[in-house]
């Protein structure tokens, strides 16, 4: 029984995965904030534009 206890304690798969999970999380908000703010920013470029173009 202290066996199967010293291997589940020791046994790193499991984490492993939630920490790619949590970096590829990550990732992905900063890629929609990123996207987000671009997008805002051209918009309002544009808006300029034309507001410039009347």
């Amino acid at each position: 029984m202290i066996n199967k206890l010293k291997r589940f304690v020791s046994d790193e798969s499991g984490a492993t995965a939630i920490e790619y999970g949590l970096i590829a999380t990550l990732i992905a908000l900063a890629v929609i904030v990123a996207a987000r703010t671009v997008g805002n920013n051209l918009g309002a470029q544009f808006n300029s534009i034309a507001g410039n173009l009347k």
